[in-house]
């Protein structure tokens, strides 16, 4: 069998790209780019106005140093309560939003859900609720319960169901089948296979899934504190308007530091999870 390389190597233009192929991608360059720089043009990027924002960025960076340390615990004890409101607002909403989705993932799974109907009208409404943008649901929300954290709870909550449901069924479905058809051919029921022979398969990776998305929440915790959620980021929002900025750089550089403890002792479980689910 003749080398491949020596082939190329003696035949270069069988082995090239056709002309119609080379014009193709060519084309598909050109007009991307083009598309990148008319919506720049669109969206007035123009050199001067970058310039002017890069200038006005500076000077705020400017007024963000050095950063503002807190003398005395009546003034810091606000930002520990926002931090603490924001990390709890995380948790409730991540928490609650998995279970609500987990029966209901049970219907979205193709093999526990044998009626193709039912099991598409649930997916579709899987979709549905992961299109409602959580900033939205905080603002119906806070219009309907008032401001503070339990408008943020319920959106993170509410959020999170789709793409929770969505992701649980996934886990549901690549399962192995051997342990369900032991745990009935033993003369067990339907829900004891479930529970017996597919739960211990899942649940190492349902629970990755939920320590994920609750240290994504974490963050949209901050962001829906903005809009009038609680949390710290209602404070950040505070400083910003009233150009506090180097009470606003402290507060950012806290939840920073509160992200980043949270993903390290998130990351470690999840590594401990998986490594207990494939053991």
């Amino acid at each position: 069998m003749p080398d491949t390389a020596a082939c190329k190597a003696a035949h270069p233009r069988l082995f090239a790209p056709s002309r119609r192929i080379l014009w193709r991608n060519r084309l598909t360059v050109l007009g991307l780019a083009a598309l990148f720089l008319w919506c720049l043009v669109d969206f007035g990027a123009g050199p001067a106005r970058i310039w002017t924002g890069l200038t006005r960025l500076g000077r705020i960076f400017g007024f963000m140093f050095p950063p503002h340390l807190w003398t005395d615990w009546a003034s810091f004890r606000p930002v520990l309560t926002g931090l603490a409101e924001t990390l709890t607002m995380a948790f409730l909403g991540t928490v609650l939003g998995a279970l609500m989705a987990f029966p209901l993932s049970l219907l979205g799974a193709e093999n526990l859900n044998r009626l193709p109907v039912l099991r598409f009208a649930v997916r579709r409404g899987f979709d549905a609720m992961r299109a409602l943008e959580t900033l939205i649901l905080a603002l119906i929300f806070i219009r309907a319960f008032g401001l503070g954290p339990l408008a943020g709870v319920l959106a993170i909550a509410v959020s999170e169901i789709g793409g929770f449901a969505k992701l649980f069924a996934e886990a549901f479905e690549n399962t192995s089948q051997r342990p369900l058809d032991g745990v009935r051919a033993s003369g067990g029921s339907g829900l004891q296979a479930i529970r017996i022979g597919m739960l211990p398969q899942v649940m190492p990776v349902i629970m990755s899934i939920v320590l994920y998305n609750f240290e994504s929440n974490l963050r949209s915790g901050t962001i829906l504190g903005i809009v009038g959620a609680g949390g710290i980021g209602y404070l950040l929002s505070q400083n910003i308007a009233t150009y506090r900025w180097d009470v606003a750089w402290s507060i950012i550089f806290l939840i920073v530091v509160m992200v980043y403890a949270v993903d390290t002792v998130s990351a470690r479980i999840r590594r401990s999870l998986m490594e207990g689910g494939a053991a």
